[in-house]
């Protein structure tokens, strides 16, 4: 009717962001149609470089307050585009634990770079037949062809042989299973199984063949983009944790002042050198001839990386996954981790597309685009909507 009073506005200071704006561009593009996330973090600071959760919506509807339409539209999709996927979303690892779960190994003497099994393309344990994702098995295998090859067989045997306790003591150093303290409210936690856990969770005692799935990131195991881009970044790093940041300083609007926040050392893991050299060459390994080699032919720089697979629903004892014959939201999920350039690592990536099958197809090659964007400049071709080209790799 009048106005009794009115204030006059006051500028606040400028938070000033890690993220790189291209970049997280280029790594939204680069989805085209598919639902995931990405998350790349500075693995000598901590300071995220993209944070991406695909799809998302226009903030600008809530500026007013949304209408009922468009907000039954974006509540009700079945894309669920109102979850932030890399900060809420928790998924199975697949095969990107694998350089983990070998690290565990050679810190716990259960393994040695040498030491070779016979995968014959599967693994038997209680009456149980555990399937190695190579119809006809890889062969002989020592560590560094285990990551390269990406051989289940080998990591079902290993998850055995370090029981279930020793596996989750392990993992819960490089922050799987727990929040990482971004500066973003609302974190999730994720999954990181053991006895306790499921005592806790179920009220059931723990059997020995759910250790064999765990082995290949599988099974109860569930964690967040946000926290493989972490344990990537980790590695990368030789074991030396940040805290990860989106915001680099705060400016003050009066004097442009900068505080700038400071990058802050979460821990540092006792890992041998020559432990983690083992592992870290393995994983270049995978994208000059192993299973990412095809999305990294030609680079201009060398880089480190793990394809992942992994299951969104069990398969009977017996039953073979045909991708064509399963309803599109209970495919496989496509991953992938990474950092780059190997010598000096300056980005660290985690990739996951969803219900978008093997992880050589479509998270390696997303996770080039990025790379390259990143390292050298260069601008991915817009993407191609529609099937993505098949491969055989995990």
């Amino acid at each position: 009717m009048r106005t009794l009073s009115r204030t006059p506005p006051v500028s606040g200071n400028n938070i000033v962001l890690n993220l790189d704006a291209r970049l997280q561009e280029v790594a939204y593009d680069a989805f085209g149609d598919r639902r995931g996330a990405l998350v790349a973090i500075d693995p000598a600071t901590g300071g995220v470089l993209a944070f991406v959760s695909r799809p998302g919506f226009d903030p600008n509807l809530f500026v007013d307050g949304i209408d009922s339409l468009n907000w039954n539209e974006l509540n009700n999709s079945p894309d669920k585009p109102l979850v932030n996927r890399a900060l809420n979303g928790t998924y199975p690892p697949g095969s990107t634990f694998k350089p983990y779960m070998a690290l565990a190994a050679l810190t716990y003497g259960k393994r040695t770079p040498q030491q070779t099994i016979n995968d014959p393309g599967y693994f038997m344990f209680g009456g149980h037949q555990f399937h190695d994702s190579r119809p006809g098995g890889n062969g002989i295998v020592d560590m560094y062809k285990s990551i390269v090859k990406s051989s289940d067989t080998y990591y079902y045997m290993l998850a055995n042989d370090l029981g279930i306790d020793a596996i989750a003591k392990f993992m819960a150093q490089f922050g799987f299973g727990d929040r990482t303290g971004i500066d973003i409210s609302g974190e999730s936690a994720g999954v990181l199984p053991s006895q306790e856990w499921k005592m806790r969770r179920f009220n059931q005692k723990w059997f020995a063949g759910e250790t064999i799935s765990i082995g290949i990131g599988q099974g109860y195991n569930a964690y967040t983009p946000l926290q493989l881009a972490q344990a990537i970044a980790m590695l990368a790093n030789d074991g030396v944790a940040y805290r990860p940041h989106i915001v680099d300083y705060i400016e003050d609007f009066r004097t442009r002042d900068r505080t700038a926040i400071e990058s802050r050392r979460l821990r540092t893991l006792e890992l041998k050198r020559e432990h983690l050299e083992v592992v870290k060459e393995a994983l270049i390994g995978v994208n000059k001839e192993g299973t990412a080699a095809r999305s990294f032919a030609g680079a201009a720089y060398v880089s480190a990386g793990k394809t992942g697979t992994a299951q969104v629903v069990g398969l009977k004892q017996g039953e073979k996954y045909v991708e064509s014959r399963v309803q599109e939201e209970l495919r496989d999920h496509s991953l992938f981790i990474a950092y780059a350039p190997a010598e000096n690592p300056r980005i660290a990536l985690a990739v996951i597309v969803e219900n978008a099958g093997f992880g050589a197809r479509t998270a390696a090659p997303l996770a080039r685009k990025v790379l390259d964007y990143y390292l050298l400049g260069k601008l991915p071709a817009p993407v191609k909507r529609g099937k993505d080209n098949d491969a055989s790799d995990t």
